[in-house]
């Protein structure tokens, strides 16, 4: 027995390290968009009273939403707003200014008027920052959400599209009726690379360990979906992306290693024989 101890001791020595291991948090973020938080982005949108309020929180340290430095020069990146609208249909791009010359789409907010008080939201990251488009919108925790026939012609141009026929409607947010407001000219954010707002102060991005815990404080009233609520948003959106080749170039390979995950594994064949099998999984882009 007194030979037995010690390599059971081993054994559980090993496999509390494997567990660690498991649940060890990463020193660094895989994606550039691990450093910026599309569930925090929308409740700024909902706080906000206006656009231009809503670029404002964007470019507060205390927001805890932006950690984002695209050209690396040290400091977080600062994020205008640019809006653009068709109809009952608003849409607000959140765009990174990476240098004089470039800038770099990280997100953008699709609104849509369904009714006369009612409203949809939801919020698009971009391929290029978070690896593939992810789209996030509110959940219903404050019972402000309505049911959707779901083959209803009646129920707006989006209904087919709705989960489980649920949809919350964010019309009670302040930002949502003044943009629908009779006197609302929309907003283009006036700051360029070299013209900041006075109150604008930049500030160092944090460590990944340390702002991975504060954007998940966001997630608990948002759910990542795999449809939109807002479906002629893409159309409106697409002539007037934009995107940064150096931000691309820089971080190419990691949006390609989580777009592209090969597995090797080993088979054995007829006979005994074994040969290895690699399964390549693509995470299509979406269109």
């Amino acid at each position: 027995m007194k030979y037995l101890l010690p390599g059971v001791l081993m054994l559980l020595t090993i496999s509390t390290l494997k567990v660690q291991a498991q649940h060890q948090t990463p020193d660094s973020a895989a994606l550039p968009g691990d450093n910026f938080s599309l569930q925090g982005a929308l409740d700024l949108f909902k706080k906000a009273g206006s656009p231009e309020e809503f670029e404002k929180l964007l470019n507060t340290e205390d927001s805890k939403v932006n950690n984002l430095d695209l050209n690396e020069d040290g400091h977080t990146d600062y994020i205008k707003v640019v809006s653009k609208r068709e109809n009952d249909v608003q849409i607000f791009v959140l765009q990174a200014l990476v240098s004089e010359n470039e800038s770099q789409d990280i997100a953008v907010i699709e609104l849509e008027k369904t009714g006369s008080e009612n409203a949809v939201i939801d919020i698009a990251g971009d391929e290029d920052i978070f690896g593939e488009e992810i789209i996030v919108e509110p959940e219903d925790n404050q019972g402000n959400a309505y049911n959707v026939n779901r083959f209803s012609a009646g129920a707006g141009p989006d209904a087919e599209f709705a989960v489980n026929g649920i949809v919350v409607n964010v019309w009670g947010w302040p930002c949502v009726r003044y943009v629908y407001a009779p006197a609302y000219v929309v907003w283009v954010s006036p700051f360029t690379w070299r013209a900041r707002p006075v109150w604008y102060r930049p500030w160092r991005p944090m460590p990944y360990t340390v702002y991975r815990p504060l954007r998940f404080r966001y997630r608990p009233h948002y759910a990542v979906v795999t449809t939109r609520r807002v479906v002629v948003a893409p159309r409106i959106y697409k002539p007037m992306r934009v995107t940064s080749v150096t931000v691309r170039t820089r971080h190419h390979v990691a949006v390609n290693n989580y777009r592209v995950t090969r597995k090797t594994t080993t088979v054995q064949g007829r006979h005994g024989r074994k040969y290895t099998r690699t399964t390549t999984t693509v995470r299509r882009r979406r269109r």
